[in-house]
């Protein structure tokens, strides 16, 4: 007997939290990441958190206020990102 599962690692939805990123994936799976991970993210007002748009068929989300793009495989492998030296 052969169960076929879907893998569609497509965003459908997107949550910000004070705590959390968390992708909802087409395929069911819910992905998250502690805010922390994106400083972009961390320092943002709830407002600009808010306003992102889902880019590149899915895989990825850009929040425009903030200039920050996370990708669903950078949610799934990924590192946090540092922080620029200056």
């Amino acid at each position: 007997m052969s169960i076929a599962v879907s893998t569609d690692t497509r965003v459908k939805e997107v949550s910000v939290t004070e705590e959390v990123i968390t992708f909802s994936l087409v395929d069911g799976r819910v992905v998250s990441v502690p805010l922390a991970w994106s400083w972009r993210l961390s320092e943002a007002t709830p407002a600009q958190r808010n306003n992102f748009e889902i880019i590149g068929d899915g895989y990825g989300v850009h929040w425009p206020d903030v200039d920050e793009d996370l990708s669903v495989e950078g949610m799934l492998y990924g590192v946090p990102a540092p922080r620029p030296k200056m």
